[in-house]
């Protein structure tokens, strides 16, 4: 099987839709020989910050010395951006020649395997292929019911934070939420919050006792940091008494860096050897894609992956916290998403919005968002076309001399560089 024959493959097992369950992904390993049991898995439910989260605690063990797995979704350029080994994405035929083993096992399956399930059982395969030490994966959705949550005895459970998204899988409340979350707890295995949800935490703290296993927070007694200490060229945290910088923008990266440092501490507590030096040259050299991510610099653009109001909410801290002036927005959003509440939390931060709509079938309508900014007062234009909307905001932005900022989802990550790349070798 060849990358096209794979990606075709797997366009037939999207078909079967999204179906919450570990039965089907239990059978598949089983018959795969269960590479789940295989490596050591750091394994990562929550709302927003399990990318960054992933890529920092993947950058440092890669600096410890260990050789690190890494899956992620959703893909933000490509189906193989999923697939990380030592934090670099593989390549096709490395996918090609994983779908190709895979593809003959669930077709001989009774009940099919989902499109996540089939990259689910193929990261773990490629894990135990590439003989990596540890992995760190990420749920998709929630937890309990996520096709990750298949591996038995993670080194480390870690649960970033818990907001409101998903709602018609997850549930309305962050109670509800939260205990989806909570399932990837396993027995005797520690688990870690780092969630400033008490409601959330309670839950965690509750299934960890019934689980017989220790509950760790954050210690913020070990933390400092100022707000300029956040700035356009990265973030300084000290922990300890030690100093590191972070190159990841964004005013949460310092939220998202106190989880792995907490984190790195439960890890050597269970053998994983991780020096000072390691976790300071892990930090410093991180890369992650679509989280306040600059792109071009004259004019200054900026993506954001922020999908759902917590992330709104930090992407406008973080605007406000880099400019002392206004920005041009340019958004795309879902259509499952609470987007009637963004033109309240960044209206008051846009010169001009102009809205598109990225290709997703879930997506809105660029119209409809373009009207909750105007309703509350704040110039929006409507873009039909993505590409012109994307020059339109870029050449706007160029004329004023603002910064262009882009969010609203991850999916449209791939779109918007794209054109972004075509507009600057105009």
């Amino acid at each position: 099987m060849n990358y096209i024959e794979a990606l075709s493959y797997m366009q037939k097992a999207s078909e079967r839709g999204s179906v919450l369950g570990l039965s089907r992904i239990t059978d598949l390993l089983r018959l795969m020989g269960d590479p789940q049991e295989k490596v050591r898995v750091v394994h990562i439910a929550g709302t927003n910050g399990k990318g960054s989260f992933g890529a920092m605690l993947t950058s440092v063990l890669k600096s410890a010395g260990y050789k690190v797995g890494g899956f992620s979704s959703p893909a933000i350029t490509k189906v193989t951006d999923s697939f990380r080994i030592n934090g670099e994405e593989i390549s096709d035929e490395d996918f090609a020649e994983l779908i190709g083993d895979i593809a003959p096992i669930c077709e001989e399956m009774d009940e099919k395997p989902t499109e996540f399930e089939v990259l689910t059982a193929a990261a773990f395969e490629l894990f135990v292929r590439k003989y990596c030490d540890i992995a760190v994966v990420e749920c998709g959705m929630g937890g309990d019911l996520d096709s990750t949550n298949v591996v038995k005895a993670p080194v480390l459970s870690v649960i970033t934070n818990v907001q409101k998204d998903h709602s018609a899988f997850l549930g309305e409340t962050i109670a509800e939420i939260a205990s989806h979350k909570c399932g990837i707890i396993k027995y005797g295995r520690p688990i870690y919050f780092g969630g400033d949800s008490e409601e959330a935490y309670e839950i965690a703290a509750d299934t960890a006792k019934k689980m017989g296993t220790e509950l760790f927070l954050p210690d913020y007694s070990k933390f400092s940091w100022t707000e300029d200490d956040c700035t356009i060229n990265g973030a300084n945290i000290t922990y300890d008494g030690e100093k590191f910088h972070i190159p990841l923008l964004g005013i949460y990266q310092c939220e998202n860096a106190v989880n792995v440092l907490s984190c790195v501490e439960i890890l050597k507590r269970n053998g994983i050897d991780i020096s000072t030096n390691a976790i300071r040259e892990g930090l410093a050299n991180v890369k992650w894609h679509g989280r306040f991510e600059v792109l071009c610099n004259e004019p200054l653009v900026i993506y954001d992956g922020a999908h759902n109001p917590d992330g709104i909410r930090c992407a406008a801290d973080s605007i406000r916290r880099y400019f002392d002036k206004k920005v041009v927005l340019l958004i795309g959003v879902m259509a499952d998403k609470e987007y009637h509440l963004y033109a309240d939390m960044l209206g008051e931060l846009a010169n001009a919005v102009f809205t598109v709509k990225p290709d997703n079938s879930r997506s809105l309508d660029s119209s409809v968002l373009a009207e909750t900014f105007r309703n509350k007062g704040v110039k929006a234009i409507a873009c039909d076309v993505y590409f012109e909307g994307v020059k339109t905001a870029y050449t706007y932005a160029a004329e004023n001399g603002l910064p262009l900022i882009a969010l609203g989802t991850l999916y449209m990550y791939r779109q918007f560089t794209e054109a972004l790349k075509t507009l600057t070798q105009l």
